[in-house]
């Protein structure tokens, strides 16, 4: 997730494929706070960050030398102090360090005050977010040019689509345009979103449409490699209706829903409009999942196939056993992992040294080749926070 709105943002999506939230030589701190959009709610964000980073501090004096925790902390405080950042903020972020180590994520959901110095980053919040059954990306689409957004039931925002993505049909065929000597107008109505109807002169209309027609397949060809595979999020269309039959014709990308929106972004008074259209079209995919999901625990658990009590879910984790691990997204469960044996120890104390059960239990299913899916409290089939489904 993480917009791409500055130099210090990195992109949650890619990270995690490339294995990279995996990686980082204790201690590791991970740092987690509610973000503001909007001033003067934005005031108070980075005095908040502040103050987590001396809770960092405070922790690593308990293992570091103090000579070793400046270096540590000093990616911290120079996001601190850039103004520019606390700007442009969403509604929660992340920034995972460790020796020659950082990452900042800007997240489209508020997440719960955390700091943690521990052997691995605390990644549960960035699990929940990736792993959460109602993200998805629409693609805005017209014969001019491509707007990119991603979001979920809450909040839908435009991000910079990666390099290797055309923006225009200019940019994807260059010289390969065919010039249709060619007069506009507009039909459907007045706005930035309209298709313009083209009056074509020289009998250059089906050199148009191929020019269309090869601008779409390089769009979607691209959306599919940069996007679409490494975040494996379901990809909602939002154009005119002439449009989305040529689309559909020419994708190849097994992540484009067959549900379209039938209207461009542009031609919407605001990107919480388009959220709203969106959600009306994924809501029933995201209901149908769940539902799916429950029902599979529930057959899996009659079966002997299923389990959702902590200790035992832990030791299949390690065993490689679990086939899908469902995680409550609200509930934290204070303690330690031994990632060797399975064993759990139970630890409620409230310090920057104990880790999130749930976190370390996701994150190393995940490893071990397993779905993690985290669902909302009022869809969790069971009321100890997990809930697993296994493969043997």
């Amino acid at each position: 997730m993480s917009q791409q709105r500055g130099n210090n943002v990195n992109t949650l999506d890619k990270d995690y494929a490339a294995g990279l939230l995996d990686h980082g030589d204790p201690p590791c701190l991970s740092l987690y706070q509610p973000t503001h959009r909007q001033h003067p709610d934005n005031q108070q964000d980075p005095i908040r960050f502040g103050n987590l980073v001396k809770s960092l501090e405070e922790a690593l004096l308990n293992r570091c030398p103090k000579d070793e925790i400046r270096p540590l902390l000093e990616p911290f405080l120079a996001l601190a102090q850039d103004r520019e950042f606390w700007n442009h903020t969403l509604d929660g972020l992340a920034v995972l360090g460790a020796k020659g180590v950082v990452r900042v994520y800007t997240l489209q959901r508020p997440v719960a005050e955390l700091a943690v110095v521990a052997d691995t980053f605390h990644t549960k919040p960035l699990i929940r977010i990736l792993q959460s059954a109602d993200r998805h990306h629409v693609l805005g689409l017209n014969q001019h040019g491509i707007r990119l957004f991603e979001g979920n039931r809450d909040a839908l925002d435009e991000i910079e689509p990666a390099k290797g993505v055309p923006r225009t049909m200019t940019e994807a065929l260059g010289d390969e345009l065919t010039d249709p000597h060619q007069t506009v107008a507009s039909y459907g109505g007045v706005g930035g979103g309209q298709s313009p109807m083209h009056h074509s002169h020289g009998g250059k209309a089906s050199e148009v449409e191929s020019d269309a027609e090869r601008f779409f397949r390089a769009v979607d060809r691209a959306v599919l490699e940069h996007h679409s595979r490494p975040s494996g999020l379901p990809l909602i269309l939002a154009a005119l209706p002439e449009h989305h039959n040529m689309f559909h014709k020419v994708s190849h990308n097994p992540f484009l829903i067959p549900e379209s929106i039938d209207i461009h972004p542009d031609s919407l008074s605001s990107i919480d409009k388009l959220r709203q259209h969106a959600w009306s079209v994924f809501r029933p995919r995201f209901v149908a999942r769940l539902a799916a999901l429950v029902e599979e625990f529930g057959k899996a658990r009659s079966d002997g196939l299923g389990d959702d009590e902590l200790a035992q879910v832990a030791k299949a984790v390690v065993d490689g056993r679990v086939a899908t691990l469902l995680i409550e997204a609200s509930r934290e469960i204070r303690g330690r992992l031994d990632a060797e044996t399975g064993d759990i120890e139970l630890d409620d104390r409230a310090n920057a040294g104990v880790d999130d059960l749930l976190d370390d239990l996701g994150a190393l299913a995940l490893r071990m080749g397993g779905h993690v899916v985290v669902v909302p409290t009022d869809e969790m089939p069971t009321d100890t926070g997990i809930a697993a489904i296994y493969r043997y």
